[in-house]
């Protein structure tokens, strides 16, 4: 991990942590401790503040409105 390289909040309810992990490894280390801890399943994630956080950034700056049904309705 270089001193460039951004960290991340993860969290891991089920074993109690709160971690920071390098923007670089952090698919790796989510998947290795899912993995070793709990049988792959999707426990341990990055912190739902910065994911919720990183979702609205990405919505805004692909002009998404998350939060209208209007895509739904044109389904119907």
């Amino acid at each position: 991990m270089s001193d460039d390289d951004p960290t991340v909040p993860v969290v891991c309810e089920d074993c109690g942590t709160d971690t920071r992990v390098s923007l670089s490894d952090l698919r790796e280390t989510l998947d290795r401790h899912n993995e070793n801890q709990h049988d792959g399943d999707d426990v341990a994630q990055v912190a739902p503040r910065i994911a919720n956080e990183l979702a609205n950034v990405v919505a805004e700056d692909l002009d998404l409105d998350i939060d209208s049904d209007e895509n739904e309705d044109e389904d119907e």
